[in-house]
């Protein structure tokens, strides 16, 4: 290995690249503005719709009730409620969303609670459907409270004690750190986060070195110059790896200015919830180092891609795949009550986000992490070894 070669291939390669206003626009643009406008925007956005469904008036409707007039004015008399003249078509309301929710009170309540006689309210609602979810829960406590008082009443009238039908109280205290709290809610977002930069910052400058060259027509003159093949693989794939790797810096930076500032406020969502969060910055370093291998296999696949196609075009349609199958193992996890164990621990992608999310929880699996960080540089040398491969092979290069 000629290492004065291969920095002489990197810098060339690097100082080429940066001349290109679309790497900088990719490398800083992407990370620093764009990124956490994004994610301000949105966790705005989705704090300012809760609040407002919590606020606003519950549109919603009686079916039944006639009989029952004294149950019917206490309803009337809810804040934040409208109520709609009943309707036999209240299902299709509730879907198209013109109305949250509907209360179905049973013949003769009023007389059933009198009487001490079993009856059943009926709330329907659009289940996963905000609006429709508070006007259900809002109707849901009201008949609560009422069937509390109810009982009450009954206890006072045979002089029995109110702590009869209560014997004891149940208290659930939160006893996580507030960094395992953060890990559980924001670890998976944040590993999908950066390994989504890391796969994107690398696609424009591995295409760009490879099929870019080749449609430039510089390809040629590159490997006329007296240098191992080797080390143009690896300057090229070294020069991704470089991109990869700052803009993925860079995110770290602004995202974690961008959090700190939120959860530094408070955060609406945490005061309202009640959960306490913080994110460590030896763990975010700690997930920076367990990314580097992933960074350095998505620059040697997207270089081997790029060497693969003809034309800058034919990468793109080529890339898309690739994002598939890098996506899914994302996405999977994410999934809900998946523990990291030795056989996830060897599956691309899937061992380092959930490993990710258990170093920003302030867990450190030093088994799991050496087995995942091992298996994750076996598998960047090997896609690296197929980057060198097929910039020897002539027969790739040139392909017509």
């Amino acid at each position: 290995m000629n290492f004065r070669a291969l920095g002489i291939v990197y810098r060339k390669e690097l100082r080429d690249l940066l001349r290109d206003r679309r790497t900088i626009i990719s490398m800083v643009v992407g990370p620093i503005i764009i990124m956490p406008l994004l994610s301000a925007g949105i966790g705005t956005l989705m704090v300012h719709q809760i609040h407002k469904a919590m606020t606003e008036t519950s549109q919603a409707m009686i079916i039944g009730g006639d009989d029952s007039p004294k149950t019917l004015d206490a309803l009337h008399k809810l804040d934040n409620f409208e109520f709609q003249p009943s309707s036999p078509d209240y299902q299709q309301m509730i879907s198209e969303k013109k109305i949250g929710a509907v209360v179905e009170i049973p013949p003769g309540f009023d007389a059933a609670i009198q009487n001490g006689t079993p009856a059943t309210v009926k709330i329907y609602d659009y289940q996963g459907e905000i609006k429709s979810e508070t006007a259900a829960d809002g109707l849901r406590n009201f008949f609560q409270d009422l069937r509390d008082s109810t009982v009450h009443e009954r206890l006072r009238q045979h002089n029995l004690p109110l702590d009869l039908i209560k014997p004891f109280d149940v208290e659930t205290s939160n006893v996580a750190p507030p960094e395992k709290v953060s890990g559980n809610i924001l670890g998976s977002i944040i590993a999908y986060m950066i390994l989504m930069t890391c796969l994107g910052a690398s696609i424009y400058p591995g295409m760009d070195l490879t099929a870019g060259e080749k449609e430039r027509g510089t390809m040629e003159t590159l490997l006329c110059a007296p240098v191992p093949r080797i080390c143009l693989a690896l300057g090229k794939c070294l020069v991704v790896l470089t991109v990869s790797l700052t803009t993925m810096g860079l995110m770290f930076v602004s995202g974690g200015i961008t959090l700190a500032t939120a959860l530094g406020k408070g955060g609406q969502f945490a005061r309202e919830s009640g959960l306490a969060m913080s994110l460590n910055l030896h763990s975010l370093a700690a997930v920076f180092v367990v990314m580097m291998p992933m960074a350095l296999l998505f620059a040697s696949l997207v270089v081997t891609i790029g060497l693969f196609a003809r034309s800058m075009k034919e990468a793109q349609s080529y890339i898309q795949p690739l994002m598939i199958l890098m996506i899914m193992p994302m996405m999977v996890s994410m999934m809900p009550g998946l523990e990291l164990d030795y056989g996830l621990a060897l599956v691309p992608v899937v061992n380092v986000s959930l490993l990710s999310k258990e170093i920003l929880s302030g867990t450190y699996h030093w088994n799991y992490i050496a087995v995942i960080f091992g298996s994750s540089c076996v598998y960047a040398a090997a896609a690296l070894g197929l980057a060198v491969a097929m910039f020897k092979r002539e027969s790739v290069i040139f392909r017509a």
